[in-house]
């Protein structure tokens, strides 16, 4: 009950200061935003350490705890991007800074530039064109993932799973894509023809991204 009452006195402080409310405004720039929090924060916990019904109760940790410094977004775009390329068993790339990227979304391909406009895409299967400059570009075929594009020029993708697109085999992808268009025709159930319109998807993918690499 102690802890209960604290707890709504915490809640009608924090209420209260004015920190707290600019802490979540999406008007302000990311930088203020995040001073804006810093002070909540330590509003809460000062009031918190004041009427924790236990004295020796450790304060509640946040997850800026956990956090690392979020970047600066500069004024102007930077020359080169940075990218970040992970798989759940391997990192492709990591604080790379490139001059471009093309991203696979459901939505549609989409260039990312230094620059580019915060944008989050659900990847589809098909080709993630990494531009390193001006001379060298690779390619990678990945089944799906996540992309997140940052507002300071950093881009994440995350790929359930990726290869270069040098090491697919023509001959599997083009038996690989029959055989699941096969399965597709003699599916029993439901379950068998959603498994055979993801392969056809996925090896289609594969296919057209062989036959324009």
């Amino acid at each position: 009950m102690a802890l209960r009452q604290a707890m709504r006195r915490l809640g009608a402080l924090s209420s209260q200061t004015s920190t707290a409310a600019r802490a979540f405004t999406t008007s302000a720039p990311r930088l203020e935003a995040t001073e804006a929090q810093k002070e909540s924060i330590k509003s809460f916990m000062d009031a918190f350490d004041q009427n924790k019904p236990i004295p020796t109760m450790d304060l509640p940790s946040t997850p800026s705890n956990f956090m690392s410094p979020e970047r600066e977004v500069p004024a102007t775009p930077p020359e080169k991007m940075t990218l970040n390329f992970y798989m759940p068993h391997e990192i492709q790339f990591k604080d790379a800074e490139v001059d471009q990227v093309m991203i696979p979304a459901t939505s549609g391909d989409f260039g990312v530039l230094p620059g580019h406009v915060p944008t989050v895409a659900q990847l589809r299967p098909g080709v993630v064109s990494v531009q390193l400059n001006s001379s060298e570009t690779q390619k990678y075929f990945v089944s799906s993932g996540f992309a997140f594009v940052h507002a300071n020029s950093v881009t994440d993708i995350m790929a359930v799973e990726a290869i270069p697109l040098e090491q697919l085999d023509d001959a599997a992808v083009k038996k690989g894509l029959a055989d699941f268009n096969n399965k597709l025709v003699n599916a029993k159930d439901d379950y068998e023809k959603a498994a055979a319109q993801i392969g056809i998807e996925v090896c289609g993918a594969m296919n057209h991204a062989l036959e324009g690499k």
